[in-house]
């Protein structure tokens, strides 16, 4: 995609982004976000066939970008403890970011249809596979016991961290959501360590 028309396409992203968070998925139109982002209708059309389409994209976008961060940034970690560190800061201090990109991930997306679901399932499964891949260094490397089920042990990090992101993103209370890391890692490392993680 030339410059010109990615910066369209982003701008219409971030636009939607916005007025979803608003609105809703359901109750928004493809006019709002036209409006939202400065050009005409007829534009947001040129790059996606459907309202559907643009949910899609941001999802897609987001996780690729997550995910590809995460795989460049993980070999400087040495260790099972630093690499679940940096993948439970990171995956807090990037959907900290933007409550409104939040709530459309956490909550927007979640209200559509089943083949919706299946549309997303691609880039979501690369991130669990990048878990469970840790997962299994950890228990390579000794910090993991050997009993841990490596899909089981995936379901929960990601859940815990589902979890708080969406609390946080429901709650009426003012707080900076990568200030719940240590906590979450904590819990996750007491659940899969052959002693007792240590308190900080």
């Amino acid at each position: 995609m030339a410059k010109k028309n990615r910066d369209k396409y982003d701008l219409i992203l971030d636009a939607a982004i916005k007025v979803m968070a608003k609105y809703g998925y359901h109750r928004t139109r493809v006019s709002q976000i036209a409006r939202e982002a400065g050009v005409a209708d007829g534009t947001v059309y040129l790059y996606f066939h459907k309202k559907e389409d643009i949910l899609i994209s941001l999802f897609r976008e987001m996780m690729e970008t997550f995910v590809s961060e995460i795989q460049e940034q993980l070999p400087q970690y040495p260790s099972f403890q630093e690499k679940i560190n940096f993948i439970i800061n990171y995956h807090l201090q990037t959907l900290g970011e933007s409550r409104d990109r939040a709530m459309v991930i956490q909550i927007e997306l979640r209200q559509c249809d089943s083949e919706m679901g299946k549309k997303i399932f691609a880039p979501l499964r690369k991130y669990f596979n990048v878990i469970e891949e840790v997962i299994h260094y950890g228990q390579n490397t000794g910090p993991v016991r050997q009993d841990v089920d490596i899909h089981v042990a995936r379901k929960v990090v990601f859940g815990a961290l589902d979890e708080v992101v969406t609390r946080w993103v429901m709650s009426r209370k003012n707080y900076s959501l990568p200030t719940l890391a240590e906590p979450v890692i904590h819990i996750i490392m007491n659940g899969i360590s052959p002693a007792p993680y240590p308190d900080h």
